[in-house]
């Protein structure tokens, strides 16, 4: 799947899909997307965002 280059983007269309679907956890929908989970927190982290896994959001 292609993802958005853009952090803040990328953080929107997961939160969505997290929300809206029935993934279990960023890993669930990683596996299901076929995205690297380590790859994502890592961008993710670096434009000051992090996951919270007791609410499924990146924050």
């Amino acid at each position: 799947m292609n993802t958005p280059s853009d952090p803040v983007m990328l953080m929107s269309m997961l939160n969505m899909k997290l929300r809206d679907s029935d993934y279990e956890s960023l890993g669930d929908l990683c596996s299901s997307l076929g995205l690297d989970e380590k790859e994502i927190v890592a961008k993710l982290s670096a434009a000051g965002f992090d996951y919270m896994p007791e609410i499924k959001q990146f924050r």
